[in-house]
């Protein structure tokens, strides 16, 4: 009895069970719904450019469908019309650059590897039936070798390996197709013609419609990059000697942990430089302009944030030095990583408005003058006989740190000046003031007798040399002054 009644309670479940998975059905099909729309709608707003993209690749391939559309068309390019709808779908990459190269990757390995083709069918087929096949296929051979091996070389990988790819696939197509096909020339005109045809379509609608340049791209990353840094070590100061029991806002702790996506940089910015190299000049990036010297700058970015990564440890470590030593080491610490921090920010507004970085100099001499009387304090401020080293260690390991920051800033300063003036910066306007001429004006009042006591202002003047128009008035209060 017990057995049939379990048997019995076992088909009622699973039905149950089914009729309220159908149930709910609507409802979990809505929310997926809903979930899916929302997640289009979070990529769309984080980067509009991608919804602009998506309607140029739909664009392309309109236009390039017409070859299959209107009769005319297609009695002249035939079946082989398919090879520009793949044209597009395989070229249309989403920044200018990217686009470029693949299409001129693919039409020049496409020409290449055609022109190869037909040449090795004809040489083949001129030595007979028996031998043509043998023959075809030694080519093939040896062509799929060389051209695999040319892809290992760095300078290709980087460039013209898609190239390679449609190199090996089209001569083999070619070369292949011959030995059944008649009429190889035909076919090979109207493949080539096609695919020229869609490469081109994609480039003129990337260029035209909406571009995106990834040349802009990697010159934003890098200016982005540095301004984190900046943040950050502007930031620092003030974290790491506060008391435990301050709390800390939430904008403070992003821009503390900001500087994070700096260390993974690498490669989006390599690959932002190639594409960059396939762009024409446009804007303020003129013909050949120096991309190479980015990649250098970023580099020197990495390691200033690896420095930073370290120093960022000791924010939430608990430092058990003697009061006394960080309080001797504090404001120096302090001016260090601000007068730093304030470097980045200008270099990186700098490279961002494409001006000279004159005032960020100033920082990096500030933040090495810091740097010396830092170091001349742990040499001679403190008596390290007295002292219990292990609790000094992380004071030591953080003035350490601050030094090479302080060096990997001038390093990227030195990088962004290059950059300048390998680019052709323009002065900023409103930094021109140089060579400041200051005149001292004693403004007298009340009748004023010499040896008396009076009260008055004193105006300094400061007026450029080259720039006569930029004009600062600074009035300082003088009372008791004798004359």
């Amino acid at each position: 009895m017990e057995i049939t009644s379990m048997n019995n309670e076992k088909p009622s479940n699973f039905f149950t069970n089914g009729l309220l998975w159908f149930k709910s059905l609507p409802e979990k099909l809505f929310a997926k719904i809903v979930g899916i729309a929302k997640q289009f709608k979070k990529i769309g707003k984080d980067d509009p450019r991608r919804v602009i993209h998506s309607l140029k690749v739909g664009l392309a391939l309109t236009l390039v469908s017409l070859f299959y559309y209107f009769q005319p068309l297609y009695n002249s390019f035939g079946v082989s019309a398919m090879w520009a709808i793949m044209t597009v779908v395989v070229v249309f990459e989403f920044s200018v650059g990217a686009t470029l190269g693949k299409g001129l990757n693919r039409g020049m390995a496409t020409l290449l590897a055609g022109a190869l083709g037909v040449g090795a069918h004809y040489l083949a087929s001129a030595t007979g039936k028996v031998v043509e096949p043998i023959l075809l296929g030694l080519f093939v051979f040896l062509q799929a070798f060389a051209s695999t091996f040319i892809r290992f070389f760095p300078h290709v990988k980087a460039r013209y390996d898609y190239g390679m790819l449609i190199f090996i696939l089209t001569f083999c197509l070619v070369s292949i197709s011959g030995f059944r096909v008649d009429e190889i020339i035909d076919m090979a005109h109207k493949r080539l013609s096609t695919i020229l045809l869609g490469a081109s379509v994609c480039v003129i609608v990337s260029i035209f419609v909406c571009p995106v340049w990834a040349g802009e791209d990697l010159h934003k990353l890098v200016a982005q990059n540095m301004e984190k840094l900046g943040k950050f070590l502007e930031g620092f100061g003030d974290e790491i000697f506060k008391s435990s029991e301050v709390e800390e806002s939430k904008d403070a702790k992003k821009s503390l942990v900001d500087y994070k996506s700096v260390l993974n940089s690498k490669n989006t910015e390599e690959t932002l430089a190639n594409f960059a190299r396939w762009e024409p000049g446009h804007g303020q990036f003129k013909y050949r302009h120096p991309w190479k010297q980015y990649l250098k700058i970023g580099g020197l970015i990495r390691q200033c944030a690896c420095r930073i990564d370290a120093l960022n440890g000791y924010i939430n470590s608990e430092i058990k030095a003697p009061e006394e030593i960080k309080g001797m080491i504090k404001e120096t610490s302090k001016k260090m990583s601000i007068e730093c921090g304030k470097a980045l920010k200008e270099l990186s507004q700098a490279v961002r408005k494409m001006n000279l970085p004159i005032s960020a100099d100033q920082h990096v001499t500030n933040a090495k003058n810091s740097a010396k009387n830092l170091n001349s304090l742990l040499k001679s401020g403190i008596n390290w006989e007295e002292i219990n080293l292990l609790e000094v260690i992380p004071v030591a390991a953080i003035a350490s740190i601050l030094t090479d920051i302080v060096i990997c800033v001038e390093e990227i300063g030195q990088g962004v000046n290059e950059l300048a003036s390998l680019a052709n910066f323009k002065r900023s306007k409103n930094k021109e003031i140089i060579n400041t001429k200051v005149v001292v004006e004693k403004i007298e009042s009340n009748n004023n007798i010499e040896g008396a006591t009076t009260q008055g202002s004193r105006k300094v003047h400061a007026c450029s040399s080259q720039h006569d128009d930029h004009h600062v008035v600074i009035t300082i209060n003088e009372q008791n002054m004798k004359l």
